[in-house]
C-alpha cells in the first residue's frame, strides 16, 4: 500500500514536471516562432536596417551639356529606444546646433516611433561627416545614411529644373513609396517626371556592435537589395541660350519663350527676375525659399508661364487671319487712317493712307486694325453680331489662347478670352464692336501669356499648325514620351491665309516704314511684329515675337520686358539677339548687346522711389 502512495507521488512529480517543461517549450515556442517582437527587438539591437536610397536621374540640355547632378550628403539616423545617457552639450557643439533643436529633434523622432530609425538631422555635407563620423560611437543610436543631394553646376532655368524637398504626409498617403523623411520634387521637372527620376530605393543590413558601430554586411549581404538610379532627362532647352536671354534680362521685370516649331521644344523659358537653383537645396531650402517669397520682385514668379498680359498689336496678325478666313477682308482690302487723328483709336503710327493688309502690319496701323474687327463682327455671313463673335472666339481657342497645353510645363495660368457670355453679363446683353474694339488691338480682356505669345508665331511660321511646347525631349535610354506632345495641331484657319501674313511680317524687318527694321539681322531672313501694350499701373509693356529662319522656323520667340515703353526698343533687340545666337552660335552687334546687357530699369525704378 505504501509502495503504491510512493509510485502516485513520484506520477504527479513526473507529471507536474514535464507539463512545466511542456509550458516551457510552448512558451519558446511562441516567442520563437509565433510571435517575432522579442526576436526583432534582439536583432534590432545587433542589426541595423538601412535604406539605401538611389541617385535621382541626372538632367541634360539638347546638347548633352550637365544642368542638373547629384553630390554626395548623408542623413544623421537616430533610434530613440537606442539612445543612452550622454552628453547633450558636447554632441549639440558636434552638430552645430543648439540643445532647444536637439530636444525638438529627438521628440519628433520618438513621436514617429522609438524603435525604428528616423533622421535627425537631414543633408550633413561631406566635409561635416568626415568630422562627425569619427565621433559619432561616443553616441550610441546615431548613425549615418548616405543619400544624394541635387546640385546645379550653372545657376540657369530655377523655375524649369524644380527643386526638391522632403515629403509631407499627402504625398506618404498618396504614394506608399515614401517614407517620412524621404525627398520628392516639389516643382518643375523635378515634380512632372519624379517616378522617372527618382529610381528605386535598396536595403542594406549591417551588423553592429555594443558602440553602434558597423561591423560588416548581415548574411554577407544575402538580404541586401540594390538601389536602382532614377532615369535621366534630356530637355529640349539650350543651356547657352537660356544663359543669354537670362544676362540680356538682367535688371528687367518680364520674361524670354523660346521654341523650336518643328517640335514645340521649348528651347529657352527666361523669366526675370529670377533666382539661383542652388539656393533651394539642402538644409537651407526652407529659410532661402522664405526669404525668395517676401521679396517685393517676387523672383518666385515664373512670368514665362503663369504672367498674363494684354498682347497689343502682337495679336493684329490673329485678328488680320480670322478676317482673312472669314471673308470679312482680303489682302487688298483697303481702309483709311488719320494718324492720331483717327477715331475711336487712334494710330501711333504715320504712313500712308488708305493702305492694304500687308502695309497696316508693317506699320502696325490701329486704325487698319479696328475697321478689320468691325468687319469681322458685322459680317453679314452669320445671323447677328454675337454669332460671329462666337466664331472668332472659337479660332482664338484653336491658336491655344485661353486654356493651358497641359503638358509638362508647372503651373501655366490659361490666359483670357472673353467670351459671348461674358460680354452680356457685363453689358446687360447689348453690346457691339464699339463696345468691345479694344480686342482690335489686343488690349482689354483678352489675355496671354508668354508662352502662348510664342506659341502663336510658331504657328504663323508654320502656316498653321503648331505642336503643343513641351519642356522634355527624351527620358532614360529612349523610353517614350507623351504622344499627344507630337501631335499636330491644327488652327481653324485656311492653310492660304498664313503666307500673306507671314510675308508681311517680313516687312516689319526689311520694309522702309517697318517697326523693327532697326533690329534686322544681318544675313538672316526672319518675320515679326512689335507690340506696344497699355499699362495702367506705369509705363508701357513692351513686346515682340518673331521667327526665322522664314521658310523653314528653327526659333520661334516672345519677348516681354515691363514698364520698358515701345516693342521695338527694348523687346525687339531681346529677341533679334536671342535668335542671332541661336542661329549663328554668336552675336555681330556688340553695342547693342552691351546695351541690353547694361540697361538696368529695377535699379532705375527703386533709384526714383527713394
Amino acid at each position: 500500500m505504501k509502495k503504491n502512495l510512493y509510485a502516485t507521488r513520484q506520477n504527479i512529480i513526473i507529471f507536474i514536471f514535464l507539463a512545466i517543461g511542456v509550458l516551457f517549450v510552448g512558451k519558446l515556442f511562441y516567442l520563437q516562432i509565433i510571435n517575432t517582437s522579442y526576436k526583432l527587438s534582439s536583432q534590432n539591437n545587433v542589426l541595423r536596417y538601412m535604406t539605401q536610397f538611389p541617385a535621382r536621374g541626372k538632367m541634360f540640355d539638347r546638347n548633352g551639356k550637365v544642368l542638373v547632378y547629384n553630390e554626395s550628403a548623408y542623413d544623421l539616423m537616430v533610434t530613440p529606444k537606442l539612445v543612452k545617457q550622454m552628453d547633450t552639450l558636447e554632441f549639440c557643439r558636434l552638430l552645430k546646433i543648439d540643445r532647444q533643436a536637439f530636444y525638438a529633434r529627438f521628440k519628433k523622432a520618438s513621436t514617429h516611433s522609438r524603435h525604428r530609425a528616423s533622421i535627425f538631422l537631414e543633408q550633413v555635407s561631406k566635409e561635416d561627416y568626415a568630422y562627425i563620423a569619427e565621433k559619432l560611437y561616443h553616441f550610441p543610436g546615431f548613425y549615418f545614411q548616405a543619400r544624394t543631394l541635387r546640385k546645379y553646376p550653372s545657376p540657369i532655368a530655377a523655375h524649369i529644373l524644380g527643386d526638391v524637398g522632403e515629403v509631407n504626409q499627402k504625398n506618404i498617403d498618396n504614394d506608399h513609396y515614401y517614407k517620412s523623411g524621404d525627398y520628392i520634387g516639389k516643382s518643375g521637372m523635378e515634380r512632372h517626371y519624379e517616378e522617372a527620376v527618382r529610381g528605386k530605393k535598396g536595403l542594406k543590413i549591417v551588423m553592429v556592435d555594443v558602440y553602434n558601430r558597423a561591423k560588416g554586411s548581415f548574411e554577407n549581404g544575402r538580404y541586401d537589395t540594390l538601389p536602382v538610379a532614377g532615369k535621366d532627362l534630356v530637355l529640349g532647352l539650350d543651356a547657352a541660350l537660356q544663359l543669354y536671354g537670362e544676362e540680356l534680362m538682367h535688371g528687367k521685370t518680364g520674361s524670354v519663350v523660346a521654341i523650336d516649331p518643328s517640335s514645340g521644344e521649348i528651347i529657352a523659358l527666361v523669366t526675370s527676375p529670377g533666382y539661383d537653383p542652388n539656393l533651394l537645396v539642402g538644409r537651407v531650402r526652407s529659410s532661402n525659399y522664405n526669404k525668395l517669397l517676401e521679396q517685393p520682385e517676387k523672383p518666385l514668379i515664373n512670368r514665362a508661364i503663369s504672367g498674363t498680359y494684354p498682347p497689343g498689336s502682337t495679336f493684329k496678325l490673329v485678328n488680320a487671319l480670322v478676317a482673312l478666313h472669314t471673308g470679312a477682308i482680303t489682302p487688298s482690302t483697303q481702309f483709311s487712317c488719320q494718324g492720331k487723328s483717327s477715331s475711336p483709336i487712334k494710330c501711333t503710327h504715320s504712313h500712308q493712307s488708305p493702305l492694304p493688309l500687308a502695309p497696316a502690319i508693317e506699320n502696325s496701323c490701329n486704325s487698319y486694325f479696328w475697321n478689320t474687327f468691325r468687319c469681322i463682327l458685322n459680317n453679314h455671313r452669320h445671323r447677328s453680331l454675337k454669332d460671329a463673335y462666337e466664331e472668332w472666339q472659337t479660332l482664338m481657342f484653336s491658336f491655344g489662347f485661353g486654356k493651358p497645353f497641359n503638358t509638362d510645363i508647372p503651373f501655366e495660368l490659361p490666359g483670357n478670352v472673353p467670351t459671348r457670355d461674358y460680354f452680356d453679363k457685363v453689358y446687360q446683353g447689348s453690346w457691339n464692336a464699339m463696345t468691345v474694339r479694344s480686342l482690335a488691338i489686343g488690349q482689354g480682356e483678352i489675355l496671354l501669356t508668354p508662352l502662348q505669345m510664342a506659341n502663336e508665331v510658331a504657328i504663323i511660321g508654320n502656316k498653321g499648325f503648331y505642336y503643343p511646347p513641351h519642356l522634355i525631349r527624351k527620358i532614360g535610354d529612349g523610353d517614350s514620351i507623351d504622344p499627344s506632345f507630337t501631335t499636330k495641331h491644327y488652327t481653324g484657319i485656311d492653310p492660304q491665309h498664313f503666307e500673306v501674313v507671314k510675308n508681311a511680317m517680313r516687312d516689319v524687318f526689311e520694309g522702309a516704314h517697318g517697326t523693327a527694321r532697326y533690329n534686322k539681322i544681318e544675313g538672316i531672313d526672319a518675320g515679326g511684329k512689335t507690340g506696344t501694350v497699355q499699362n495702367p499701373h506705369g509705363e508701357d509693356h513692351s513686346l515682340f515675337i518673331a521667327f526665322a529662319p522664314f521658310d523653314v522656323p528653327k526659333i520661334a520667340i516672345s519677348v516681354v520686358v515691363e514698364n520698358a515703353g515701345y516693342g521695338s526698343q527694348w523687346a525687339a533687340p531681346i529677341a533679334t539677339l536671342m535668335m542671332e545666337k541661336y542661329l549663328t552660335g554668336d552675336v555681330k552687334r556688340k553695342e547693342l548687346e552691351e546695351k541690353i546687357l547694361n540697361k538696368n530699369f529695377n535699379e532705375e525704378a527703386n533709384a526714383e522711389q527713394q
